[in-house]
């Protein structure tokens, strides 16, 4: 007998595609966390002007073009098998571009308050690229030789001799995006299953001191097949995909106040941080007005947009009045934040240039609180932000 099905049998999988639209295979390795899809699907209905003769509706000719938008939103798991990019790296591949740049770590040393990080051997990393050392992660700022780099802050646990850097996953900005493929599974197998092809991942949301740490992704997407409807060679497909087969899945998740902000053109860490949000924008416009197709033919990126906000109790030492300084004289300054304390379970975001705005004095509370609006990273070249799993 038929029954309800229940919200909670639900399971996620993403891969980046090789072309636009044509739906990429997943493994059990590609499995995300499961926290909400919303996916809709809408025909563009142009209004009939044509004389009929009555007062009723005729209905839409069929080959009506039809607009996908999703969001979606997961939780930040421990990355178990570090010898492969992490599960959520399609999603943000997706919304920066850049392929994943895995670093398989190595011994290193750093002296207590300094930023300069020695190897053992030579390193390989490139500036921007990630590395994490006794539960904390830094950005790679400048490389010196093939065994010196200089980080964005300095290591604040104490380093005794050489100690094992651990790996890491990097993702920047690029010109081209990428599409992705969202698969959205459900039990029973008999339920009709989802899938979203070319998926255009244009916004990316991350909030720090929530419940737990939570990414969201929104955009538009070239199509959402089912599984009651397909029709061969929907997105490049013979047959809807089958689910892989289900494999062990480690629900760690992490708790939203573990981590690390560090802030100014002297770095300091504050831990003093209420609340805070980083959102990146593509500016996305699909191909999808050109003559002859009921689909979008490709991804348009505009012009990226990177913004953090924060808020943070007010301190009279010198580094909560350097933010203000720094605010006041739009001079702009390093911005990294990083979530979770683990070897396995972290994930960092690096701004290396933002100016941050005038705070708003917020005294509504028991202790007064400085609030950063939108302050807006800036680059050189496909540079004002990079991310990391560690």
């Amino acid at each position: 007998m038929s029954t309800y099905i229940s919200s909670n049998n639900n399971r996620f999988y993403a891969a980046v595609e090789a072309s636009y639209g044509n739906v990429a295979a997943v493994t059990a390795q590609n499995r995300i966390p499961a926290v909400k899809l919303t996916a809709a699907q809408a025909l563009e209905r142009p209004k009939r002007k044509d004389k009929t003769g009555t007062r009723t509706y005729p209905g839409d000719p069929t080959g009506l073009r039809r607009s996908t938008a999703f969001s979606l939103s997961t939780y930040m798991t421990a990355w178990d098998n570090q010898s492969v990019p992490p599960p959520h790296g399609p999603l943000f591949q997706g919304v920066l571009g850049g392929a994943a740049a895995l670093w398989a770590g190595g011994m290193a040393t750093t002296a207590p308050g300094t930023t300069t990080v020695t190897f053992t051997q030579p390193h390989g990393l490139e500036p921007g690229q990630a590395v994490t050392m006794g539960g904390e992660m830094r950005f790679v700022s400048a490389v010196v030789d093939n065994n010196n780099v200089i980080v964005n802050a300095p290591f604040s646990n104490p380093m005794g001799g050489d100690v094992n850097a651990g790996p890491t996953t990097t993702y920047q900005p690029a010109s081209v995006l990428p599409s992705v493929s969202v698969y959205d599974y459900w039990d029973p197998s008999t339920a009709v299953q989802r899938l979203l092809a070319g998926a255009a991942v244009n916004k990316m949301n991350i909030k720090v001191n929530g419940d737990y740490h939570e990414f969201q992704f929104v955009g538009q997407a070239a199509d959402l097949l089912d599984s009651s409807s397909f029709i061969t060679s929907e997105g490049g497909l013979t047959q809807f995909p089958a689910e892989p087969t289900v494999g062990a899945f480690d629900y760690t998740i992490i708790p939203g106040h573990l981590g690390e902000v560090w802030l100014g053109a002297v770095p300091n860490q504050f831990l003093t941080l209420t609340a805070a949000e980083i959102s990146m924008d593509n500016g996305v416009n699909l191909r999808a007005t050109e003559f002859g197709s009921m689909l979008p033919r490709a991804i348009a990126p505009g012009e990226r947009t990177v913004t953090m906000k924060l808020s943070l109790y007010q301190m009279d030492d010198a580094a909560t009045q350097a933010l203000y300084q720094a605010a006041r004289q739009r001079s702009p300054m390093p911005a990294m934040v990083q979530l979770g304390n683990q070897q396995g379970q972290m994930f960092g975001i690096y701004l290396q240039s933002v100016i941050p705005e005038v705070p708003e004095y917020d005294d509504s509370h028991v202790r007064l609180q400085w609030k950063f609006a939108d302050s807006r990273a800036q680059g050189t070249n496909n540079d004002e932000v990079f991310v990391a799993f560690g």
